[in-house]
Formats: C-alpha cells, sequence, structure tokens
C-alpha cells in the first residue's frame, strides 16, 4: 500500500458547512450537517478527478472526524467514503455509537 505523505491544508469552511483543501487549485471537500439532535453528519466526500490517488479524500476524512472527536460530536454519516473510511479505521467508531 502507498504512503502519501503530502501535506495538505484543511480548514473548516463554516458558512458552506464542509472541510476544504485547496491543492493545486482544486478544491476537495467533506460537506456536513448538524443534525436536529445536534450530531454532525457527513453528507459528502468529493476530491476532483486531478487530485484521485493521492490519499487526499482520506486526509479529509481523518480531519472531519478528528473535529468531530476533539467536540465530543457524536457523529453520522450518509457518505459512502466517510462510512467506508470508517470501518477501516476502527478508531473512529464510537463516534457512530
Amino acid at each position: 500500500m502507498k504512503q502519501h505523505t503530502e501535506v495538505i491544508e484543511i480548514q473548516n469552511n463554516e458558512s458552506a458547512h464542509r472541510f476544504e483543501a485547496l491543492v493545486d487549485g482544486h478544491v476537495a471537500f467533506v460537506q456536513y450537517r448538524y443534525s436536529n439532535t445536534g450530531e454532525i453528519v457527513f453528507t459528502h466526500t468529493e476530491v476532483p478527478r486531478p487530485l484521485a490517488g493521492r490519499g487526499i479524500g482520506s486526509k479529509l476524512a481523518r480531519f472531519a472526524l478528528d473535529y468531530a472527536r476533539d467536540r465530543a460530536l457524536r457523529a453520522a454519516s450518509t457518505c459512502s467514503f466517510i462510512s467506508s473510511y470508517v470501518e477501516n479505521h476502527p478508531e473512529y467508531q464510537s463516534l457512530f455509537e
């Protein structure tokens, strides 16, 4: 498995409800919303095709999940990428219990 060591800066764009990374002129992001019960719900992850295969989606997922954990938020996901990431990274599963 290839290790992705590229450093990218990720920011929480609160007004757009997404965690964003600007890489090589492209914006990759994880979209989120808050439920009525205060859960953070991850709804969509998008990595533009020119950035594919560089581990950027995984870095965004880790950032988003760490954001939830650091704020003691319960999480939910309707995003297949985030759901798959959590299945492969059991350290985040407690956010969804």
